[in-house]
This record gives C-alpha cells, structure tokens and sequence, in this order.
C-alpha cells in the first residue's frame, strides 16, 4: 500500500470535516452572542450562523444586521448572564422587536479559572438546554395574562425573605430565565407570559438549601 501524500491527507480531513458537519444539528435561526469564543464554542456543538456584539455597546450597523437576519431567518439572543448581557438583550428588544431569547444560569457560565461570566464556559448540556427552551418575549397588547403582583412574590417568598434568592434562582433555573433578581422578576415573569399558577407549581418542588 503507497503511503499517504499530502493531497491524500488533506482530502481525508476535508472528508472527516464534512462527515462532522453533518452530525451537528443546524439551528435556523441567527444567534446573537457577544464575541467570537462564543461563535467557536457554539459551532462545535452546532451548524450555525452568528452575529457577535463585540460588547455592551451595540453599534447602529450590528443592529441592522440583526434586524435583518431577523426578518430572514429570525433571531435568539444568547447573552452572558451579567450586566452586559442584560444591556445587549434590552438594545436588542428596543431596535428589534420579536427577537427569541435564551438563557444560561450565572453557575453554568462560570470559567473553571479565573475570569468573567460567559456562555463560552458553559457544558454542552446547558447550552442545549438553554436553546431547547428559548423564549419569545409578549406583545403588550395583546396579553390578557393577568400580572403578578408584588403581593404574590411576597407570598411565595421570591422577595422580601431570607431564603428569597435562593427561591428565585430555583425558579429561574426550571422556567429557563436567566439571572434575575427582585425587581426585575415581576416584569421577566410578565415579559414571558409566566402566570401565578405555573410559579407556584415549580416552587412546590422547591427544597431549602
């Protein structure tokens, strides 16, 4: 048998990279991450298209790009649980509405060494989990769920308790919501079309830490 040259090499490894592609599951629609380790480490699990923000600061020309792959394809923000990806997601919402969203929790983001939170550090699970369950944020107007009240995030010990954040990270790990605290769990909840029913089912499962 004649050795290998190195025109055969590439041809194998060509073969094996398109034989590769093909066991990843394509998702349709364009994701929006933060930068290119997040492109990188989507794309090993996933056939994949991505537009980076490269940063809190979401400039006029990565809007549009978005809004336009929104319009073909549509869009899920994938955000690093911090203030940065809180701030990307919101300029996202305001300049393109109908956008998808998902979410991985702060534990599953974090950098088995030092560094920032980002999704990039995340498990494949969390990742698939995070996209199995994205969410598509209500329209106002057109939403008769009634809201939840401070009063009922009281009760159900979400707010104003000792065991409150643990409460809500529990339910924000089984509903899929990403980080949230006290004040912003109202509105994310509403934001969801989440009702008072389906928030008191999953805390009926809740165990203290």
């Amino acid at each position: 048998m004649r050795d290998m040259t190195a025109e055969d090499k590439q041809g194998e490894m060509a073969k094996a990279k398109k034989n590769s592609s093909k066991q990843k599951k394509q998702i349709k629609q364009v994701i929006v991450v933060e930068g290119k380790s997040d492109t990188q480490r989507l794309n090993r699990l996933y056939q994949v298209t991505t537009i980076e923000t490269n940063g809190s600061a979401v400039d006029e020309r990565t809007l549009l790009e978005i809004k336009k792959a929104h319009e073909l394809h549509g869009v899920i923000v994938f955000t690093d649980p911090d203030i940065s990806g809180t701030k990307i997601r919101q300029a996202v919402v305001d300049a393109v509405p109908g956008v998808q969203h998902a979410f991985i929790e702060r534990d599953e983001a974090k950098p088995s060494h030092k560094g920032s939170l980002g999704v990039e550090h995340a498990s494949d699970s969390a990742i698939e989990e995070a996209l199995a369950n994205v969410y598509q944020l209500a329209d106002p107007s057109g939403v008769d769920l009634e809201p939840i009240a401070q009063k009922d995030l009281i009760a159900l010990r979400l707010i104003g308790t000792p065991d409150a954040k643990d409460r809500r990270e529990y339910l924000s790990s089984q509903l899929h919501l990403g980080y949230v605290n006290g004040k912003q769990l109202a509105k994310r909840l509403a934001l969801f079309q989440i009702s008072l029913d389906q928030v008191a089912a999953v805390l009926e499962n809740y165990q203290k830490k």
